[in-house]
C-alpha cells in the first residue's frame, strides 16, 4: 500500500462494551490502511487520552457511562476542529440523530453495520464524505425538512454551489459528487470550501444541517 497516496487512517474508539470495543480494535488494527490509536471505555477517558496522539477520526458510541457521546462530540470538535467523529450506535431515534449531527458528527452508523461498510465509512468520513446508514438517511432528510424557519435564508450561494450542496445532503461524498457534476475531486473540494465559508460552518455535517434547517435546497 502506498501510504503517500493512501495514508493510514488513525482511529480512536470510544465504546463502553468491552466485547464490541475489543472487536473494533482488532478489526481496525488487522486491516491495511487503518490503525487504532486508542480504545476508551468512556468519553472522559477519551478526552484525557486522545491528546497524546490525536487521531484522524473518533468512532463513538452515544450511550456511554458519564458524559454521553453527543456531549463529547462538542468538546472534541472544539479542541480538535480537524478531527472527524463518526457515531456508531444502536440508537435510531430522531432526537439523538438530530443532536449528533448538530453537534458536529461526520456520520451516523448503526452497530449492525457490516465490518466492510464500517471501514468504508471511516475512510469516507476522513475524505469528505458523510456516511449514514441507509435506514437513517431518509429520516435525517425528513427530520430537517420538518423544521421550517420563518423564511428561506439566503447565504448568497451560487447555483453551482447549491447543486453541489444538494448532492452532499443526498449522501454523496466529494468523489461521487465530482463524478455526478463532471468535474474533478479538487474542484469539488475548492467549491465546498467556499460553501463552508458562506454558511459559516466547519464540517460537512454542519453544512448539511444548515442546508436543511434553513431550506437552502429543495
Amino acid at each position: 500500500m502506498d501510504e503517500a497516496k493512501n495514508p493510514v487512517i488513525r482511529t480512536a474508539i470510544v465504546e463502553d462494551e468491552r466485547q464490541i470495543r475489543e472487536g473494533l480494535t482488532t478489526l481496525i488494527n488487522r486491516t491495511n490502511g487503518y490503525r487504532c490509536t486508542g480504545s476508551f471505555r468512556s468519553m472522559e477517558e477519551a478526552l484525557e487520552g486522545i491528546k497524546y496522539e490525536v487521531p484522524d477520526i473518533a468512532l463513538c458510541d452515544i450511550g456511554l457511562p458519564g458524559m454521553s457521546g453527543i456531549e463529547g462530540i462538542r468538546i472534541l470538535k472544539e479542541r480538535y476542529p480537524q478531527l472527524e467523529v463518526l457515531m456508531l450506535t444502536v440508537y435510531d431515534d430522531d432526537d439523538r440523530i438530530f443532536d449528533a449531527l448538530c453537534a458536529g458528527a461526520s456520520g451516523y452508523l448503526l452497530k449492525r453495520t457490516s465490518s466492510a461498510r464500517l471501514l468504508e465509512g471511516l475512510r469516507e468520513a476522513v475524505t469528505g464524505g458523510a456516511p449514514i446508514s441507509p435506514e437513517i438517511a431518509s429520516r435525517v432528510i425528513k427530520l430537517f425538512r420538518d423544521i421550517r424557519p420563518p423564511e428561506r435564508a439566503d447565504y448568497e450561494l451560487t447555483p453551482h454551489e447549491t447543486r453541489l450542496l444538494k448532492l452532499i445532503v443526498e449522501g454523496h461524498n466529494y468523489t461521487t459528487a465530482a463524478e455526478e457534476l463532471g468535474v474533478s475531486y479538487n474542484t469539488v473540494k475548492f467549491h465546498m470550501r467556499h460553501v463552508y465559508e458562506k454558511l459559516q460552518v466547519h464540517s460537512k455535517s454542519e453544512a448539511v444541517a444548515k442546508a436543511l434547517r434553513d431550506r437552502l435546497i429543495e
